[in-house]
């Protein structure tokens, strides 16, 4: 698989120069600077792809495109949004670029509780804890019905043993206004900030901001998500078609239905659902293991041997279910994620389909017209996008002002970890392991 990171632009902390050094072969990024639900010029397209190609590496996966609300919910300007996203999509195959990372999760990108949770090992790691989650939910934001569906929901989870709406009501009596902003700080703004999404770092109210995002999908059930996924999908699959483009829907994180809201990527069926609505070979999986794996309901090799032909890109990571249903990333080599095991369904996969497109290629050669061909994909730009995702804090990495999760030594560490993985499963298979930069 191609080693890619996760890069938030020329104003990273992490400079391409440093990923270089660690064996990136492939970027991950976005234009975060251009505002949400506005169209992605090819100028801009241009000068970022180049930057990054002068460095020796190719941008090798938009994450993310983001998809606006109103695109989710079925606002008024639906229909106009979806342009916007079909003139960015076109401007993204103008430019090469052909795999775009992306995720259908109403208003939360992804959700933590605590974003530097102490490790045996004395470094830190995200960690999700159902009762904060709860205490956030009924206290913090009053959403009208929380109580009731945690109540269901503890019932729900009864394996985990545990009275969630008590532990959420011992927090509120020991809470205090800085417990309160930290908690509001790690869900609404930490997690979601930095990227082109509904929060930024310094909204005065993002409490009030959430409630309004939230109201937006009164009424909204999980059949009507499901719909506007697929109406929004068929929309751009035309102008996936025309440039080879694939989209990778993201899991959701944590794979469970939160805030009232319907959540549609969360385990076997809802993908099947997914793959089988819009059948275009376009329309694909990011296989996160980390996110899947949170879910107890969740079996991750089986998954991946189901659906490795329409997955278009990999986050390798792993989380670490306690018995009461808290979850914690776990190391690379451990949690409920054989990273192993996926590294080895994936490379045979990746195996599988250049040599298809190889022979695609040589087949459709003469046929192809000159339009059609700065499009096409060669077959060296077929390997299979792979990140190491979220890693441990670790060796200074706090004080570095890094993005949560997204640490220098601790994805570091992870990707030296995987590359070990990968090399393995590689001489196992008989593919020739290379690592960019050093002498053979």
């Amino acid at each position: 698989m191609e080693r890619t990171w996760r890069w938030f632009g020329k104003n990273d902390k992490i400079t391409l120069a440093m990923l270089k050094q660690i064996g990136v072969e492939g970027i991950v990024t976005a234009l975060h600077d251009v505002p949400l639900g506005e169209v992605w010029s090819r100028e801009k397209i241009r000068d970022l792809k180049e930057y990054i190609e002068s460095y020796g590496m190719r941008w090798s996966v938009v994450e993310s495109l983001p998809v606006t609300e109103t695109i989710k919910y079925g606002g008024p300007d639906r229909e106009q949004q979806i342009e916007v996203y079909k003139q960015s999509l076109a401007n993204l195959g103008e430019e090469g670029i052909h795999c775009v990372c992306y995720n259908f999760m109403p208003v939360l990108d992804w959700a933590r509780t605590d974003l530097l949770h102490a490790n045996p090992n004395g470094a830190s790691n995200l960690y999700f804890n159902w009762a904060e989650f709860a205490y956030f939910d009924i206290y913090i934001l009053k959403r009208e019905g929380a109580e009731a569906e945690w109540r269901t929901f503890q019932e729900e989870h009864a394996d985990w043993h545990r009275d969630i709406l008590a532990e959420a009501g011992e927090i509120r009596q020991k809470a205090t206004p800085a417990y309160d902003r930290e908690l509001v700080e790690n869900i609404v703004i930490k997690t979601q900030g930095f990227v082109s999404g509904n929060f930024k770092e310094g909204d005065e109210r993002p409490v009030e901001l959430f409630r309004q995002l939230l109201a937006l999908y009164d009424g909204v059930t999980k059949e009507m998500l499901q719909q506007n996924m697929k109406t929004w999908l068929e929309a751009i699959m035309p102008v996936c078609d025309k440039y080879d483009i694939d989209m990778c829907v993201h899991p959701d994180d944590p794979p469970f239905p939160i805030l009232g809201l319907p959540r549609i990527v969360n385990c076997d069926a809802d993908i099947q659902w997914l793959l089988d609505a819009v059948p275009n070979v376009h329309n694909g999986l990011t296989f996160c293991a980390g996110s899947l794996s949170a879910g107890g309901h969740n079996d991750l090799t089986p998954l991946a041997e189901k659906y490795h032909e329409r997955t278009h890109f990999v986050h390798l990571r792993s989380c670490h279910i306690f018995p009461n249903g808290d979850f914690t990333e776990a190391s690379h080599l451990g949690g409920r994620a054989d990273l192993i095991e996926l590294t080895r369904i994936f490379e045979e996969e990746e195996r599988r389909r250049i040599r298809q497109r190889k022979s695609d290629i040589a087949a459709n050669e003469a046929a192809a017209d000159a339009q059609a061909a700065p499009f096409r994909r060669a077959s060296e730009a077929m390997r299979l996008p792979m990140r190491v995702d979220h890693g441990m804090t670790m060796l200074g990495d706090d004080e570095r002002g890094y993005n949560a999760g997204y640490s220098f030594l601790g994805r570091m560490f992870a990707l030296g970890q995987v590359q070990g993985i990968i090399a393995t499963v590689d001489r196992e298979l008989g593919i020739p392991f290379s690592q960019p930069g050093f002498y053979d």
